[in-house]
């Protein structure tokens, strides 16, 4: 699944299960170890309830980051 940064809604929050797909199919174990993980960097969720939701925007600008790194 490919998402450019251009065509994201910087408002848009999406759930676990959305960012794991973004990420290239990441488990939730993954996902945690992302998160609590301060050497990667990985945008913090936002809790409403009891369930994280991450604004699109910021994963798709930290993979980019990444990928643009690497290279």
């Amino acid at each position: 699944m490919s998402i450019q940064t251009e065509t994201c809604n910087p408002h848009r929050r999406i759930p676990a299960s959305e960012v794991c797909q973004i990420c290239g199919g990441i488990s939730y174990m993954t996902l945690h170890r992302w998160s609590n993980s301060r050497d990667l960097d990985f945008p913090r969720p936002q809790y409403i309830g009891r369930r994280r939701y991450w604004r699109e925007a910021e994963v798709v600008a930290w993979l980019d980051a990444r990928e643009s790194a690497a290279a």
